[in-house]
């Protein structure tokens, strides 16, 4: 399958892609433009080669209507040294189904966390949703976790050969910028990212806090939060210099989800200046620095007015440490190279070969 060529050839294969706004996407999108720029050639398997369909409960999310032959004929075209596999989508199914049958190895990531997303939309038991994750991942050579937590948290469910990863913050695009909203009463707290029922939003729109709630960004929960908490300034999605000013114009900004692993809105806010508040659960207690970058309290309110006190230099100096091609160079420190398998394969929910 390798094409003798001094270039090497990368193959991410995702369910989440543009025009989706989300940390898969802003995630992938970085690294393989570091990657680009260290010389490797990219190609991306993404939803809008195929005929889709509104994802349940998220019409928003579009999933292919595939088959491992389509994607696997992709694959082949692309002839490439490494697959990586981001989601456990229909794409992703496809694709280790591929590689599988063809004795071909590969590496996954984990980005959502499926079992809690589960539970709170279709009242599945994480215990099951988790056998099907280390069905998934434990045919990959690697399994790229976002934070020293959810690699723990991987492993103590049986996902063996999960690795650390990172992620990254472009300091050029996000840096302190005129405000965008400079008459709202102040303090002024924001959130940004999805308008769905993962993230927990209602909890920062319950916080008794002075000043002014912003919350940049749009979903399916929007409507139905935007004709109860009528006090709050709904700013829809914002993009490049108008989503850097905006979070330029607030105070804090205020992290309520519970089951994110990751979340590169905290590194862009505190890339312009905005300390962040948030519950010390997984995510954030690998993100948040109290005192240097942000606040975390299991009172998201408490957490949010010890925000206000964190300097703002202090957040700017925190995220020029974090950048995107080391975040790329961990990736392919991590990458198997398209070869026969060396790890066990799993066979089903139960078992595997050896």
């Amino acid at each position: 399958m390798m094409m003798a060529s001094n270039t090497r050839r990368f193959l991410l294969v995702t369910d989440a892609w543009q025009p989706q706004v989300n940390g898969v996407v802003r995630t992938w999108g970085h690294v393989l433009r570091e990657l680009t720029a260290l010389g490797i050639e990219t190609e991306v398997v993404h939803p809008s080669l195929f005929r889709t369909v509104a994802a349940p409960k998220y019409p928003e999310i579009r999933l292919a209507l595939c088959t491992p032959r389509a994607v696997g004929r992709r694959i082949d075209a692309f002839d490439p040294d490494y697959v990586h596999i981001a989601t456990e989508g229909p794409l992703g199914l496809c694709a280790r189904h591929w590689c599988l049958a063809r004795g071909l190895s590969f590496t996954t990531s984990y980005h959502t966390q499926f079992p809690l997303y589960l539970k709170q939309y279709f009242a599945i038991p994480p215990g099951i949703t988790y056998r099907l994750m280390k069905w998934f991942h434990g045919a990959a050579e690697a399994t790229l976790a976002p934070t020293p937590g959810v690699m723990r948290e991987l492993r103590s469910h049986g996902i063996t050969r999960a690795q650390e990863w990172c992620r990254g913050v472009d300091t050029t695009q996000f840096r302190p910028l005129a405000p965008a909203l400079p008459d709202l009463p102040k303090p002024i707290f924001l959130y940004a990212g999805r308008v769905a029922v993962e993230k927990n939003i209602e909890a920062f729109l319950r916080c008794d806090v002075p000043g002014t709630k912003v919350v940049v960004g749009d979903g399916p929960e929007r409507k139905r939060l935007e004709r109860r908490y009528t006090g709050v300034h709904w700013a829809g999605y914002r993009f490049g210099d108008d989503l850097a000013a905006h979070y330029s114009s607030a105070d804090a900004f205020v992290f309520p989800s519970r089951t994110d692993t990751f979340g590169i809105v905290m590194l862009e806010a505190n890339a312009c200046g905005l300390p962040i508040a948030a519950y010390p659960v997984t995510g954030p207690i690998d993100v948040v620095k109290p005192g240097i970058n942000g606040a975390l309290d299991e009172d998201l309110a408490t957490a949010a007015m010890r925000a206000l006190d964190v300097p703002r230099a202090s957040c700017i100096e925190h995220a020029r440490s974090l950048d995107w091609r080391h975040c790329a160079q961990v990736v392919l420190d991590h990458v198997a190279p398209v070869r026969p398998m060396t790890c066990p394969i799993v066979t089903s929910l139960g078992g595997v070969l050896r």
